[in-house]
Parts: structure tokens; C-alpha cells; sequence
């Protein structure tokens, strides 16, 4: 559900700049009979994840440890359950969030790369 809740956020913040941009074109600029494709869902995660993934991988090593990545699908889990109402216990946070790694952690060497995480929260479609 979370994936769900990235992706959306993703693609509505994207959503009103490509409507100013159609609507209000900048002077002088050539007026165009298409606009410009939105990002695809993979593209939007992609984009997301480079911003956001040296805020949590502290040891700047190019991948996420186990608490690393967990720290951060915490994160989301709680901006899920803000924004939809939903309560879990700590513990259930905490049981989602290992079943999330290991999920995620297709190569099984203990550590998250921007890639896995990319398409683990893509859906497996990156």
C-alpha cells in the first residue's frame, strides 16, 4: 500500500506543474500541439529515491544496511497511516518493516542498492 501512496505522490506533484506549464506557456516560447508526457511511475520512484536516498544511507556507502532501509520504510509506513487512518503497533511496523528488506533484498547480500529499491518500490516493474 505504501508503494501505492509513493506513487501517487509522486505523480500529483508532478501533475499541476505540467498544468501551469500547458496553461500558461511562457512568452515567446513555440507553441506546441502536445504536451509533454508526465514521468512514468518507475521514472517518478527512480527520481524520489536518488533525492532521498543519501538522507538515510548514513554511512554514505552507496546502499542501505537493514536499520538504514528500515528507518526509512518506517518513515512512509507512518505518512501511510497518517494520511489514510490507519493504526499498526510498533511491532507490526517493525515485523513489516524486516518482511519489506528481505523482500527488497533480491540479491540476498544484506544491503539495498538503489536499483532493489527502486524497483521494490516500483512494484518490480523497474
Amino acid at each position: 500500500m505504501f508503494r501505492t501512496l509513493l506513487l501517487s505522490t509522486a505523480l500529483l506533484s508532478a501533475v499541476p506543474a505540467i498544468a501551469r506549464e500547458a496553461a500558461n506557456p511562457a512568452p515567446g516560447s513555440p507553441q506546441t500541439g502536445a504536451a509533454t508526457p508526465a514521468q512514468s511511475p518507475a521514472d517518478s520512484v527512480a527520481s524520489i529515491v536518488d533525492s532521498e536516498f543519501p538522507a538515510y544511507d548514513a554511512n554514505n556507502d552507496d546502499q542501505l544496511d537493514k536499520a538504514e532501509f528500515s528507518r526509512w520504510m518506517i518513515a512512509l509506513k507512518d505518512q501511510e497511516m497518517k494520511s489514510s487512518g490507519q493504526k499498526l503497533a510498533a511491532t507490526d511496523v517493525t515485523t513489516w518493516a524486516d518482511g519489506a528488506f528481505n523482500t527488497a533484498d533480491t540479491d540476498k547480500n544484506t544491503a539495498i542498492s538503489k536499483p532493489e529499491l527502486i524497483s521494490y518500490l516500483s512494484g518490480g516493474t523497474a
